[in-house]
């Protein structure tokens, strides 16, 4: 499968951005998706993760109330609808993919075998 995402670009802060990824090749159903985030300078972290049957999802913390992260098979689309962004949440955000079993993701980046290009999203206070 091949992942690529949309939607970044350059908000203020307390405002909504939705990123979208849209896989091609396979379809995305029988995948758990994730979406992570890299900052300059910084690693890249963990975000959001949507088990693959859509009935269960992770959240780090510091995105917690503020992101929801879904997905729609019949457009082999996964979403983040960011909302109350802040400056903090500047960085390239990634959408990744795996199959390795939901209950054992310790939602590390080494756990996900396929990502997209990413995309830049900018907060400015």
């Amino acid at each position: 499968v091949q992942l690529v995402e949309s939607g970044g670009g350059l908000v203020q802060a307390g405002d909504s951005l939705r990123l979208s990824c849209a896989g091609s090749g396979r379809t995305l159903s029988t995948y758990n998706m994730a979406w992570f985030r890299q900052a300059p300078g910084k690693e890249r972290e963990f975000v959001a993760a949507l088990r693959w049957s859509g009935d269960s999802t992770n959240y780090a913390d510091s995105v917690k109330g503020r992101f929801t992260v879904s997905r729609d098979n019949a457009k082999n689309t996964v979403y983040l609808q960011m909302s109350s962004l802040k400056s903090e949440d500047t960085a390239v955000y990634y959408c990744a993919a795996t199959r390795r079993l939901w209950e054992f993701l310790l939602q590390r980046r080494n756990e996900y075998d396929t990502w997209g290009q990413g995309t830049q999203v900018t907060v400015s206070s």
